[in-house]
């Protein structure tokens, strides 16, 4: 029994110990004393057991700072500035661009905030001021161009150029790092609606942390695999995009300008006059549509804000989610075995005429489906989208309207750019090919054509999606040889319009008969011309691309009429066949697109 007695007795005294611990440490430090109990007889309620058991005040306060950051402020003079401008506001972009009800925000309630106590361990938000970078996920609906309509889910990512311009000091650095991290590890497309600097620096953040920082673009640590996976980036410029805005978009596998309110530019008019003494810029004049539609810092050019995002679902329309699947594919209703008499007379008999080769490619392809990109730049080439049978590809093109087809450094730039970008899509590319060789002259030679031709050369030889030539005319030098042989097996056709060789007549018969062409002026005055007209003559009947037919030069000669009927049977067996294969391919790693 005194056994006993004493274990009760510890017992005991161990859960005295134990309840006089818990209630100190759960008492307010600022107690000064027991609660008492009140008239009743029983202890009055601490201020958090009154408070809401559902969450309702938290909800409430969270409820309060969206409201805010989706309510434009009229009396702030970033957004009338904004209106002043004919721009959009962000949000506005958004419901223009995302399908209703489709966005799902991520860090809605992020932003700058200022609290008040109400209580001992409450407060509520005084003042907010939102981040000026939107991200989320939503839906958009693209048009395939023949009356279908599918819905594609994206990330978007959208400036508030109302609030500090865009700038570091009003933005979250880490909420836009999260989406380029998420748009790689979801696989799904990027857009970016830039207007301003896209959380670039401001001098004015020296002053608010009180020191300077070493600058860094981490978002590009995301932003290169995105690019080179496959995984779509579509960028439209809505406003002037600064410094980082400007790096952002210029990175997009696609990027589009508005023409009424884009601009583009490393530093504003005020930093380059202190830089470069000029004066009296605008932001226009700087780096308006004039200036980078047409120098291929930016792809395309629309209208206004709408027909930006009009461009991007179409682009968006003919890419996969990412690198590791199929282009998309439509149901066509223009038949694959269409004939066009038409393709007959559209090269001229006379080599120096010109035609339209845009003529030709709207002729072949699925009616409607037809999208150029970069019209304005790089103008001796031609490049873009399409459909046959329903099926994306790319296209290629020269121009012989434009320097006679001789393609020149931008040209090069141009449709190297576009191989990269169908190599990491997966687009089959088709060429209609009327080329006479790289641009010469001065000014070929001072823009470094052969640099920018070789580049071409590379991107050709290291890109590995399949290629199908159609020669309509001309194929001459390393431009030509390139572009016609740069797979092996070689899938390619020609034009009864079809010549090729090394050098062109016009120059080439000079060269290879200075000799003979001189000594026929001595003999006789005006000798020279007659030799000449008897040489061009031989040589124009010897290039007759029969000839070169018989002996297995070119594969096979075909009526122009049947082309798309040909390609579109190419085309069908690339997606049927060999698409599987490739993507089989990258998965394992044996291919490695690069568009960087």
């Amino acid at each position: 029994m005194a056994g006993g007695d004493g274990d009760s007795s510890r017992a005991t005294s161990r859960l005295n110990q134990l309840s006089s611990h818990l209630s100190s440490s759960s008492r307010n430090p600022n107690d000064n004393g027991p609660e008492l109990p009140n008239s009743k007889g029983r202890t009055p309620k601490r201020q958090h057991d009154l408070l809401p058991a559902d969450y309702s005040d938290v909800l409430a306060e969270l409820s309060k700072l969206r409201s805010i950051a989706a309510t434009p402020n009229a009396s702030n003079r970033g957004f009338v500035a904004q209106k002043k401008a004919g721009k959009l506001w962000v949000r506005e972009r958004l419901n223009l661009l995302l399908d209703e009800s489709s966005f799902y925000e991520l860090g809605s309630t992020t932003g700058t905030a200022t609290f008040i106590q109400t209580g001992p361990r409450t407060e509520n938000v005084e003042s907010f001021v939102p981040s000026n970078n939107i991200q989320g996920l939503g839906t958009v609906t693209v048009n395939d161009g023949n009356g279908s309509r599918t819905k594609r889910k994206i990330i978007v990512t959208a400036d508030d150029f109302s609030i500090r311009a865009g700038h570091l000091d009003g933005a979250s650095p880490e909420k836009s790092i999260l989406a380029e991290k998420m748009a790689l590890a979801m696989r799904l497309p990027m857009v970016k609606l830039v207007d301003g600097s896209s959380g670039g620096g401001s001098v004015t953040l020296i002053r608010k942390q009180g020191y300077s920082y070493v600058p860094t673009v981490r978002a590009f640590h995301y932003v290169v695999p995105q690019l080179n996976q496959g995984i779509p980036n579509l960028g439209a410029v809505l406003g002037p995009a600064v410094g980082l805005g400007a790096a952002r978009v210029t990175a997009c596998h696609f990027s589009v300008m508005a023409a009424d309110v884009g601009s583009l530019f490393n530093a504003g008019p005020k930093v380059v006059e202190g830089a470069t003494f000029e004066e009296g810029l605008d932001v226009k004049a700087l780096g308006g549509p004039e200036m980078h539609c047409t120098n291929g810092t930016i792809d395309n050019l629309a209208s206004n804000e709408e027909a930006c995002m009009q461009q991007i679902k179409t682009v968006l329309s003919f890419l996969p989610d990412h690198g590791g699947l199929a282009p998309p594919c439509v149901e066509c209703k223009d038949s694959m075995d269409r004939e066009d008499a038409r393709l007959r007379t559209i090269i001229p008999r006379r080599q120096n005429r010109m035609y339209n080769p845009r003529t030709i490619i709207e002729t072949v392809v699925d009616q409607g489906s037809w999208f150029e990109i970069g019209a304005l730049w790089g103008t001796t080439a031609i490049g873009g989208l399409a459909r046959l049978g329903g099926r994306p590809v790319g296209i290629i093109s020269l121009n012989c309207e434009v320097n006679g087809g001789a393609i020149d450094a931008a040209g090069s730039q141009k449709i190297t750019r576009l191989l990269k970008f169908c190599d990491v899509f997966n687009l089959p590319i088709i060429q209609f090919l009327d080329i006479p060789g790289y641009a010469i002259g001065t000014i070929a030679e001072r823009s470094a054509t052969m640099r920018w031709g070789i580049e071409l050369a590379k991107t050709y030889y290291t890109t590995t999606t399949p290629v199908f030539a159609v020669i309509t005319r001309r194929i001459y030098g390393v431009a030509g040889g390139v572009m016609v042989d740069c797979r092996d097996p070689m899938p390619r056709v020609a034009w009864p319009s079809g010549n090729w060789g090394s050098l062109p007549l016009d120059g080439g018969i000079e060269v290879g008969h200075r000799h003979e062409l001189r000594e026929a002026e001595k003999v006789e005055v005006g000798g020279a011309k007659e030799m000449y007209r008897a040489l061009e003559d031989e040589y124009l009947r010897l290039m007759n691309p029969v000839r070169t037919a018989v002996k297995f030069g070119v594969e096979e000669i075909i009526d122009p009429k049947d082309t798309r009927k040909l390609i579109c049977q190419w085309v069908s067996h690339v997606y049927g066949t060999l698409m599987a294969i490739r993507l089989a391919e990258r998965t394992t790693g044996k291919i490695r697109p690069s568009f960087t």
